[in-house]
């Protein structure tokens, strides 16, 4: 039988950055998976705050080179990767100077969100996904971690659906604790507008709030799992609303089994 494919994108993967909720899973969970047999590939941003060398990145000159383009200005796409060598597993970067050699990670030393955002969480999904092409790895499962990753199921469902690396796809979308504060730059409606997409694709969009941005994740995806212990309540009611599949919280012993389980259902 053939393995199972997932594709992990998350906005923070430890050692990379520092232990949180997400941080921990997104490190965690991947290992376990593989280890129980399925085919795995991880990506995260590459922060300024990410030390290359002592995490020992190296740029993959085979996956980089193609520009992505935002309001019409062409931003090289730069493909890093790491190994954790007690995982035996890599972790995939996905870098661009305009958007991610600042050494915060999504708010300046002031704790002032960066007014980019919105083009850095479109840079990174877009980047993911257009990678996996190039790598012509079809996954089973995707699943996204933090609102750096949410409009991964937009992209999935309005604009790559006709790629057949993508058709049997099942998108997951973890839901957490780490709001940005202010809106998104109002424009990013019209930015994520790509080929074949219209304006009523990005209604929740129409104000780009932390928790409309999640909603329109939720939206797009097949299933959702609650990866932090308390989440917007809100949201929370939102998710319940939508009667998609949904794993509660789960404890840090008991999440890679339960993870695990929750995939066979989705598929």
């Amino acid at each position: 039988m053939e393995k199972k494919k997932i594709l992990y994108i998350s906005q923070e993967i430890t050692p990379y950055l520092p232990e949180s909720e997400m941080s921990e899973i997104s490190r965690y969970l991947p290992q376990g998976v593989q280890e129980k047999g399925r085919e795995i590939r991880t990506f995260m941003p590459r922060y300024g705050c990410v030390n290359e060398r002592r995490n020992q990145l190296h740029e993959v000159i085979r996956l980089s080179g193609m520009n992505l383009v935002i309001e019409d200005t062409d931003h090289p796409l730069i493909i890093k990767v790491a190994s954790i060598q007690t995982a035996r597993m890599q972790v995939y970067f996905i870098d661009n100077e305009d958007y991610f050699h600042r050494k915060q990670v999504v708010s300046n030393s002031k704790g002032e969100e960066f007014a980019d955002n919105d083009e850095r969480a479109l840079f990174f999904a877009r980047g993911v996904l257009e990678t996996v092409i190039k790598l012509r790895w079809a996954p089973d499962v995707i699943h996204c971690h933090g609102w750096m990753s949410a409009l991964v199921p937009l992209f999935i469902k309005k604009y790559y659906y006709n790629n057949p690396l993508f058709k049997q796809s099942k998108v997951i979308y973890s839901v957490y604790n780490n709001d940005f504060k202010k809106p998104l730059n109002p424009e990013i409606k019209g930015k994520v507008l790509l080929e074949g997409m219209t304006p009523k694709d990005v209604t929740f969009l129409d104000d780009p709030t932390c928790l409309n941005f999640n909603k329109m994740a939720v939206y797009y995806s097949d299933a959702l799992i609650q990866g932090a212990k308390e989440i917007n309540p809100e949201l929370s009611q939102y998710i319940r609303e939508s009667g998609k599949p949904f794993l509660a919280y789960q404890s840090k012993e008991d999440f890679i089994e339960a993870y695990d389980n929750f995939y066979e259902e989705i598929w």
